[in-house]
């Protein structure tokens, strides 16, 4: 199954991951719960990467946009 087409079914249906979770022996869930903590960290790291980025263009772009930057740009 393509991995679009596998997250398209579960956004569709997640009582139908849940009842898989339910499903499996408590060393599995463990691991599909580290996967989601996983999952959960990365996507915060990422916000605040997204945040600390929009965060500095500002005092990048005095930097970036002067007289003494235009020679770099030219090379």
């Amino acid at each position: 199954m393509e991995p679009e087409s596998r997250r398209t079914k579960m956004t569709e249906s997640p009582d139908i991951l849940i009842d898989k979770i339910r499903a499996l022996p408590a060393d599995r869930v463990a691991e599909v719960e580290d996967f989601v903590d996983f999952i959960t960290q990365r996507e915060r790291d990422r916000g605040l990467v997204r945040a600390a980025t929009a965060a500095s263009a500002t005092a990048f772009a005095r930097v970036w946009n002067s007289a003494d930057d235009d020679v770099y740009d030219r090379i």
